[in-house]
């Protein structure tokens, strides 16, 4: 990298250092992964114009592209607008110049799997909610990843993210059209979590097993399981991978409403602002959490907002994850 490259203004600006020397790459921000194909002209324009010629998607489902001299950032940023207004400011994402390019890429794209747009198990439009949750918290400097996914399945692998949003439903019984044929007890059984019953030919529900995936829906030949006009959420929280301490996100929030799940999230970004260590190149969520303890965390992202009454607040947090030096079965 030339000596006078600002790296923290570089990387501000979704400009990442490579291991080439006087190559950066740029990084396409592409909201719950959902892109329109008239913007593919200008994606395939910086990177044969300007980089290599191509483009790698990323895990977060965005669009980097590589061996970009750090002399056409200039360029590639006026190229860029039209992708930032047509993707960003079109939802509200507050950008003053969108020809200077990205004005943060600490939090990172929010990804979602593909929804109910197009899945039949997922319970609601994850695309939708990726947009309104990157206008509340995008641009923002905090290293922070959500993934939005639309049923317990987690194909985007929610639980692997500082936030993950999981989409459920309370399934309705219409008792009248029930023929007792267990198709859903037998499936809930075999795939999820064994709620339902059989009792005088009627099945019943156990609350504290259900987790609104909606098999029972999917798989009722009557139509006596439908799906809840209300969506709720799972929040699942501070998941990581990283070369420290690896693990699967814990759960913070069941059966939430969306209204509920942004305000926590707004807050938690709040939270950080006050309570991350400044000495720090960089401090992620999940360790700042650890270090200021979870009633602390707790009580700070839940201060001013209305709960729905069907909502579920874990006491506490447990994580399944290892440390590397307590690997006990390794052999020596």
């Amino acid at each position: 990298m030339s000596l006078d490259i600002n790296r923290k203004i570089i990387q501000k600006n979704a400009y990442r250092i490579t291991k080439k020397r006087n190559k950066t790459a740029i990084r396409i921000r592409v909201p719950g992964g959902h892109l329109e194909t008239k913007y593919f002209p200008i994606i395939a324009q910086i990177a044969d114009q300007f980089g290599n010629g191509s483009v790698h998607i990323t895990t977060r489902q965005g669009f980097e592209i590589p061996d970009i001299d750090y002399k056409y950032i200039p360029e590639i940023n006026k190229l860029l607008s039209t992708l930032i207004v047509g993707l960003e400011c079109s939802i509200g994402v507050s950008i003053n110049n969108p020809e200077e390019g990205y004005p943060a890429a600490g939090t990172r794209n929010i990804s979602a799997c593909i929804g109910n747009r197009v899945c039949p198990f997922a319970n609601f439009d994850t695309t939708s909610l990726a947009l309104r949750m990157e206008k509340e918290v995008y641009p923002n400097n905090f290293h922070i990843k959500i993934a939005i996914t639309g049923c317990p399945n987690d194909c985007i692998k929610a639980h692997l993210q500082d936030f993950g949003i999981i989409g459920m439903t309370e399934p309705q019984y219409i008792y009248d059209k029930c023929i007792g044929c267990e198709a859903c007890i037998n499936a809930c059984k075999k795939f999820v979590t064994g709620a339902l019953t059989l009792h005088n030919h009627k099945v019943k529900k156990d609350h504290r097993r259900c987790i609104g995936c909606g098999e029972c829906i999917l798989k009722c030949p009557t139509s006596a399981w439908i799906r809840s006009n209300k969506t709720f959420f799972r929040l699942i929280i501070l998941g990581r991978t990283g070369k420290k301490n690896p693990r699967l996100a814990a759960t913070f929030l069941n059966w939430a409403t969306e209204e509920v799940v942004i305000q926590v999230i707004k807050n938690i970004y709040a939270l950080i602002d006050k309570e991350i260590d400044k000495s720090l190149p960089k401090e992620h969520l999940g360790y700042i959490i650890d270090r200021v303890g979870f009633n602390l965390f707790k009580n700070s992202v839940l201060q001013n907002i209305c709960l729905n009454e069907e909502i579920k607040i874990a006491q506490n947090l447990f994580f399944i994850g290892y440390q590397y030096e307590k690997d006990i079965f390794m052999e020596v």
